[in-house]
């Protein structure tokens, strides 16, 4: 895996026992001490992630606002400064480009955090609908590190390395130039979990100081593994899986956060006739009745008709059951109905159930 693109922290990972896999093309950790004792430490006390092959894009200048408003589903506009938005960039057909954070320091002063897998595709995508904004873009991905500190004592862990009081930081604000162990960081309180926590973003340089310092402090790293499993969890989308080029947020399940009364954005007339007249297919969740788990992709059928697909399944560690995402018929969709998932050449039979997998 010589070859891979490798994070700062990327020579710390053996330290604690971390088993690396090639994702998205870099050399990141799946598990140090095991997905299950992983996920529930976040669940029950406190994860540190390295999510810095995550990347960052700044968005600069007079027209940064409205720019960044027409790139986007969600409403930029109604945020005030320091806050955080989730949304989605799409295509003209309503297709995601991706799903990513936006960061509002103020009105000429913007930041997207992208899915590492699409960094440079979205970096072009920006790039590609400038037209006449007056804005500077730069891609700043390969400079800035990152840590996602999650877990509900994520808050009394990282309070004792910093003066700023931690509480004062809301729901999807961030803060820039917090001092965290002498380390100048910008917070937000974000994450992927489900959970309370926070994310940090820091210069490359410092940021195995902190990752060290949060490990000694109590906080278990954390690996790809869990990440996942936590995010299903809650709910949360994986590009890929839930999220894709091939359908809209909307047919994902994710209309909450496309604003079509706003002004024109990419994507716009498409995600507004879907809203008023439906779609063919949703993704929803399911339960299965035996003890198989059903991986992504997985064909899904009714009464011997292919029906749809798996985005994602597994044996949930704080529900207890083998649960799963699909994308089917919206006929199919009602929850309680009973569907087919084809594994190994073989039919199990699943409920369709509410997504709300962890009762919160």
């Amino acid at each position: 895996m010589s070859n891979l693109k490798r994070t700062a922290l990327a020579d710390e990972y053996q330290k604690y026992d971390g088993k690396t896999v090639d994702f998205a093309g870099w050399f990141m950790p799946v598990e140090f001490e095991g997905i299950l004792k992983e996920h529930e430490a976040v669940r029950n006390n406190v994860g540190l992630f390295d999510v810095s092959h995550m990347g960052e894009i700044t968005v600069k200048g007079k027209d940064a606002l409205k720019f960044v408003n027409y790139l986007i589903t969600n409403d930029l506009e109604k945020l005030v400064d320091n806050q955080v938005l989730y949304t989605y960039l799409c295509r003209e057909d309503g297709g995601v480009v991706d799903d990513i954070l936006v960061y509002r320091f103020n009105e000429e002063d913007i930041l997207l955090v992208v899915n590492a897998s699409n960094t440079d595709k979205d970096y072009e995508w920006v790039l590609e609908n400038k037209g006449e904004y007056e804005v500077d873009i730069e891609n700043v991905s390969n400079e800035t590190a990152q840590l996602a500190i999650q877990g509900p004592n994520a808050e009394s862990v990282l309070q004792g390395h910093t003066d700023t009081d931690l509480s004062e930081i809301k729901f999807f604000f961030a803060r820039r130039d917090v001092l965290i162990d002498g380390i100048s960081c910008m917070v937000s309180r974000t994450g992927y979990t489900g959970e309370d926590g926070f994310e940090i973003y820091l210069s490359n340089d410092e940021v195995v100081k902190l990752y060290t310092n949060l490990i000694e402090d109590g906080a278990l790293p954390i690996g790809l593994g869990a990440r996942d499993t936590l995010r299903f969890e809650a709910n949360l989308p994986l590009y890929g899986n839930e999220l894709s080029d091939d359908w809209t947020p909307i047919e994902a399940g994710y209309g909450f956060f496309v604003k079509v009364d706003k002004e024109n954005f990419i994507g716009k007339d498409v995600l507004a006739r879907q809203k008023v007249e439906g779609v063919s297919r949703k993704i929803v969740g399911f339960t299965m009745k035996d003890k198989k788990i059903p991986r992504h992709g997985y064909k899904v059928f009714k009464d011997g008709k292919e029906i749809g697909f798996v985005t994602t399944g597994y044996k949930s560690p704080t529900v207890g059951e083998i649960i799963g995402l699909a994308m089917v018929d919206v006929e199919h969709s009602k929850v309680g109905s009973e569907i087919e998932i084809e594994i190994r050449n073989k039919m199990s039979g699943a409920t369709v159930r509410n997504r709300k997998f962890l009762a919160k």
